[in-house]
């Protein structure tokens, strides 16, 4: 099985993220949504909001799974026997902060990273950016999957 982790911390998730996980299941028999777990960050969104708000873009896709995490990544994937990393890239700055990451990774273990261009139409979208929106009262929703509603 070719099983690919998809690691961040979707707070909270985008429609960059559901385009990627979306066009990753083709490529992979199973995406996981792996959202890392990080004591020292003030999230927007409760893990469990996180959790729920991918469960519920891709309920209806069985080669989806979505889980949580502490520690370094590569340790994760050998703990679930991945072989790949999924991550998305928006821009050259993107490229060389996950090229770094993705060369250290292959130094401490065997497994690859796989980019995906983001499309066009979500390449300017990050969560930071909808938190932004979310705080000033914007229409956010254009942003995000529509399982990300706040009460």
């Amino acid at each position: 099985m070719k099983r690919a982790i998809f690691p961040g911390s979707f707070d909270p998730i985008t429609l960059g993220h559901y385009d990627i996980i979306k066009r990753g299941i083709k490529l992979f028999d199973e995406v996981v949504v792996a959202i890392g777990v990080n004591a020292d960050k003030n999230y927007m969104f409760s893990l469990e909001e996180r959790v729920n708000f991918i469960k519920e873009s891709f309920k209806k896709e069985p080669k989806v799974k979505v889980v949580t995490y502490e520690g370094l990544t590569i340790e994760f994937c050998k703990e679930i026997d991945a072989q790949f990393i999924l991550r998305g890239l928006r821009n050259p700055a993107d490229f060389e902060f996950e090229k770094a990451i993705a060369h250290t990774n292959r130094k401490l273990s065997k497994i690859e990273t796989v980019f995906l261009l983001t499309a066009a139409r979500t390449s300017y979208i990050s969560s930071s950016i909808v938190r932004d929106v979310i705080r000033n009262d914007g229409d956010y929703t254009v942003l995000v999957p529509d399982s990300v509603r706040l009460k």
